[in-house]
């Protein structure tokens, strides 16, 4: 299951995190999202150790979304050593989440 990110979590858990990270800017009403999600949990188990994975809900976490301009969900901002290296908009498939981490690792 991948780890709830909040916008009071977000510097700890993702901008000074020493693995690469994943997070999933998403929200409940969003259809797409619903796709997005089970693969985000996938990669989680996957990469357990190796990266951390984790979503945003948009609607209780504006802050973050805002400050990387997330303007439409599913989003997905994959981060290394506090930079946001790469962005994915809308549903991709497995592979290309984890290709952008395993270039990282």
């Amino acid at each position: 299951m991948a780890l709830e990110i909040t916008d009071a979590t977000f510097q700890e858990t993702v901008l000074n995190s020493d693995k690469p990270v994943v997070v999933d800017f998403w929200a409940a009403w969003c259809g797409p999202c619903r796709m997005v999600g089970p693969v985000i949990d996938e990669l989680s188990a996957d990469y357990e150790g190796k990266a951390v994975v984790g979503k945003m809900d948009v609607d209780a976490n504006q802050e973050f979304a805002a400050k990387y301009g997330v303007r439409n969900i599913p989003t997905v901002l994959v981060f290394h050593k506090g930079e946001l290296v790469s962005r994915q908009v809308g549903v991709a498939p497995k592979a290309t989440y984890a290709e952008a981490i395993d270039k990282l690792l």
